[in-house]
């Protein structure tokens, strides 16, 4: 009787671990294809998750209430009916073999499709029978994963004792494996870093190369470095500790903190960073929105000026295509679709979150408002499932919500542009008459800052792209809508 693997999924790029709330199922039930199975939940998606798989739950290898990562084993399931229901503890897989360190320098050798999350646990590593109680932050304050307990404890090594370069600090498997081998060796271990050095992003982030020969996938980073793997290869970036003075309140990054920072500072590592800056006349779009807000108000729909802007930056996209475009490696890839990513602040604006509308260009404006406004409850609510987070292919983020005048927002990657929308608001400015004469005059104005990756995008086709915007929205066609 063949049995099935139910692995932790993860829900977005940027997440690494998900707690397991509740199981729909119990041992000895049977199950049927994509009929839900489990309930998780993570910093950012509450999901129903469906089984892989027809029959019987034999093994539950993950309690309610655990937080584990992401392609972790959290079930089997045996796929012939009346199989044994009696649930055994799981033999550890064979370990991956390691993968071979880039050649001279420790910087990306290619351009990865998404965001690599560092110290994530592998598809084929089975983990401990029952996961580890305890808080999220108790788990963070352990500093390891199941599997790097296991191994410390195959090999009676005090876990406080290894020095961690995962994140917030974590004991990874190539810390521990690392730690083992100099202990084999008679080398005294490297101490642990002293609680009180905060590590905290300089403004200027550098990337370090290695001297000689790669360094082994096993070699701890430098003290003072954060080691980030991409796509193979590994990029070290510096980041001092600074002196704590009396009165200064210490606090450590959440999990989320930790990986908008990662990130980030991929997104700047990978892309070639440019933002062009555009000024748009919003008084037609003020007025026709004053006009239908009453009859879309009857629909149940709110209209507020992101769907205008979303339909302007589709036709945009569709007449500049580069925009709308990921690079692999050498490669260009023009997306077919285009499925806008659309921030919202959630958490009273402690976090952001991007649920994606799909096809946008295929809506019309009440079909634009309606969507937007589904994902942005449903990113407050969280309430998004795990297709609303992904397959975005062009971002839009409101820096005008706050009163900025305009930003310069980081790419998302594996995008090519992202638009930083700024505050409408009334300014003056020199204008024509119906006489043609220049007047000073009262109108609805705001900037656009558009971020985009200089690899791809040269600074004519984002300020063609950007007039285009200017051009759709200034002229917004009224039978659009």
């Amino acid at each position: 009787m063949a049995k099935v693997d139910v692995i932790m999924p993860q829900m977005g790029e940027s997440i690494a671990e998900g707690t397991l709330t509740k199981w729909l199922k119990q041992i000895g039930e049977s199950i049927e294809r994509d009929e839900e199975l489990f309930e998780i939940s993570t910093d950012k998606v509450d999901a129903d998750i469906p089984s892989p798989t027809s029959g019987t739950l034999v093994e539950i290898l993950v309690e309610e209430g655990a937080t584990v990562e992401v392609n972790t084993i959290v079930a089997r399931i045996e796929t012939e009916a009346g199989a044994a229901a009696e649930a055994s503890a799981p033999a550890p897989a064979e370990e991956p073999p390691e993968p071979e360190p880039a050649g001279g320098e420790v910087v990306e050798v290619e351009t990865p499709a998404s965001p690599t999350v560092p110290d994530a646990a592998p598809a084929t590593t089975a983990p401990e029978a029952v996961a580890e109680p305890g808080s999220r932050e108790d788990r963070l304050q352990s500093r390891s994963t199941p599997l790097v307990r296991k191994i410390a404890a195959e090999h009676d090594v005090d876990i406080s004792s290894v020095v961690g370069t995962g994140i917030a600090g974590r004991v990874t498997r190539d810390d521990i494996t690392a730690h083992i081998e100099a202990m084999k060796r008679g080398e005294a271990p490297a101490p642990a870093a002293p609680p009180t050095a905060v590590p905290t992003l300089p403004a200027a982030v550098t990337a370090t190369t290695g001297a000689g020969a790669p360094a082994a996938p096993a070699e701890a980073a430098p003290p003072g470095v954060m080691r980030v793997p991409i796509h193979g290869a590994t990029l070290d970036i510096k980041i001092p500790s600074i002196p704590i003075r009396e009165g200064d309140r210490v606090e450590e990054m959440n999990r989320v903190r930790l990986r908008t920072m990662e990130h980030m500072l991929l997104s700047k590592r990978i892309s070639a960073h440019v933002t062009s800056v555009n000024e748009i006349d919003f008084e037609h779009v003020v007025r026709l929105r004053r006009k239908l807000k009453a009859k879309y108000a009857e629909q149940g729909v709110k209209l507020t000026y992101g769907p205008f802007i979303m339909k302007a930056v589709t036709e945009a996209l569709q007449e500049y295509p580069i925009l709308n475009a990921s690079v692999d490696g050498t490669r260009i890839v023009y997306h077919a679709d285009i499925n806008l990513g659309i921030a919202v602040s959630v958490n009273d604006g402690k976090e952001l979150i991007v649920p994606v509308l799909k096809n946008a260009d295929r809506l019309s404006l009440m079909g634009l408002a309606e969507g937007a406004n589904e994902l942005a409850d449903k990113a407050r609510t969280k309430t998004l499932d795990f297709d609303d987070i992904v397959g975005g292919t062009f971002t839009i983020t409101n820096v005008g919500v706050f009163g900025n005048l305009f930003g310069t927002p980081i790419v998302n990657q594996p995008q090519v542009a992202i638009l930083g929308t700024g505050v409408i608001e009334k300014r003056p400015v020199v204008a024509q008459d119906e006489l043609g004469n220049d007047v000073l005059a009262i109108r609805h104005m705001s900037y656009f800052g558009l971020s985009y990756d200089h690899r791809v995008v040269d600074g004519a086709m984002a300020a063609f792209f950007l007039n285009k915007l200017k051009d759709v929205l200034e002229n917004f066609p009224e039978d659009a809508v």
